[in-house]
């Protein structure tokens, strides 16, 4: 394991730990969450509905199929999501496994027991080629520390005619923000540098996408991509 993975990991190890201040900072609920939300991430009153609105704009709540979500971290934005999706398949990844605990725990919680918890690299996803018909991100791109092989071991699994959608962090955007992740979250592990400006990054998945959108709110770029 390479040092800079190791740091990511002892990293994300510890906001398993302290899961319940990751959550509430993640829904917009606890005090200091929303305080964060505000003055860090500039994503306060509507933005942050706008949001949540983009990161999940592939992905509808009648989804029907297979569904990769990749990282799951504690789920705290995705899992609620899942709640009617009873028709689909859904296997949620990490590579923390104290995040993927989190996850598990806070999805047997809500009663979702087919979803499939499961740890692992998304620079060496362990799937068949074409296994997915959706694929989504959360706040993903940005903490991988191999963001070329991720994105083609992403592409790879998805299948054709497929739907790679969510959002991320992209620099340029905003001065409060992107001091934030300079000063803190990429020495601490939790964001892996270089990061993408939203033109590069769309650059990056045209190279791979038939078809690419991209939104923006803040300096968080949304992505919604067909195979």
């Amino acid at each position: 394991m390479s040092e800079r993975n190791t740091i990511v990991r002892k990293a994300y190890a510890l906001v398993g730990r302290l899961a319940s201040h990751y959550d509430g900072m993640m829904q917009n609920e606890s005090l200091l969450g929303r305080l964060a939300i505000r003055f860090l991430w500039q994503l306060d009153g509507e933005k942050y509905a706008a949001f949540l609105r983009q990161a999940f704009q592939g992905l509808s709540k009648d989804f029907v199929g297979d569904l990769l979500e990749i990282p799951v971290g504690t789920g705290a934005l995705s899992l609620p999501y899942y709640k009617d999706m009873n028709a689909s398949s859904i296997t949620c990844m990490d590579y923390s496994e104290e995040m993927l605990a989190r996850a598990r725990k806070y999805g047997n919680e809500l009663g979702l027991h087919a979803i499939h918890f499961q740890q692992g690299d998304v620079s060496a996803l362990p799937f068949e080629n074409d296994s997915f018909d959706c694929v989504l991100s959360i706040d993903g791109l940005h903490a991988f520390p191999q963001k070329e092989s991720a994105l083609t071991e992403i592409h790879r699994v998805l299948q054709r005619g497929g739907t790679f959608t969510g959002c991320c962090y992209v620099r340029g955007e905003n001065a409060i923000t992107d001091r934030f992740i300079k000063c803190f979250c990429a020495p601490c592990g939790f964001f892996t540098p270089p990061f993408d400006t939203e033109s590069s990054l769309e650059e990056k998945l045209k190279g791979l996408y038939s078809e690419v959108t991209m939104t923006s709110v803040g300096s968080f770029a949304g992505f919604l991509c067909k195979k």
